[in-house]
């Protein structure tokens, strides 16, 4: 195999930038292990969380949103972006009380994901909640969502067949169907 070292890239100069309202964007100029030099986009993102609100009955809480970037409405587990040093659990609890009402009693965390590593520094905190108490939901302002109760068995059959895009939805199902599993 080859050593990570000889796989290593060398940040040289940043040549470019964008400041936008969640990302900002580099273009840099980075060494590449042959010694050439490439550019390399870079979109910096604060992270996020990603909550499976699971109830006992084995129904899952999902928001149904439209999606500006592709132009359709996607089910979706409950997310929110990281304010900038924000505790991933302390936004995971936020998130889930303002788009769906719920506090929960039991947390799991379920890892993280790099979003889109080719591109993206966005780091995603993945969390099962359990044990939840019902409260009043207050998304943000310009946050339009529906929330729907949906057994975890439909929404696994979902992401297989294709019907749930979302990766974030994805991985959040899969990995609580296997830790589920794993527990039983």
């Amino acid at each position: 195999g080859v050593s990570g070292v000889e796989l290593a890239e060398k940040k040289l100069r940043q040549i470019n930038s964008y400041s936008g309202i969640i990302v900002d964007v580099t273009v840099d100029q980075a060494q590449l292990p042959n010694g050439r030099v490439a550019l390399r986009e870079v979109v910096h993102h604060p992270g996020g969380v990603t909550i499976l609100p699971l109830d006992d009955e084995g129904c899952v809480y999902c928001v149904r949103q439209f999606r500006y970037p592709y132009g359709e409405i996607l089910l979706e587990v409950p997310a929110g972006k990281l304010e900038r040093g924000e505790d991933p659990f302390e936004c995971a609890r936020r998130e889930l009380s303002e788009e769906t009402g719920f506090t929960a009693d039991n947390w799991q965390s379920l890892g993280c994901l790099y979003t889109s590593p080719g591109y993206s520094g966005e780091t995603l905190y993945l969390y099962l909640a359990r044990g939840l108490r019902a409260g009043e939901a207050h998304p943000d302002e310009g946050e339009f969502l529906s929330v729907e109760r949906i057994p975890l068995a439909q929404l696994l059959e979902q992401v297989m067949d294709g019907r749930i895009r979302d990766a974030k939805t994805v991985a959040a199902v899969l990995k609580t169907a296997y830790f589920l599993k794993k527990e039983s």
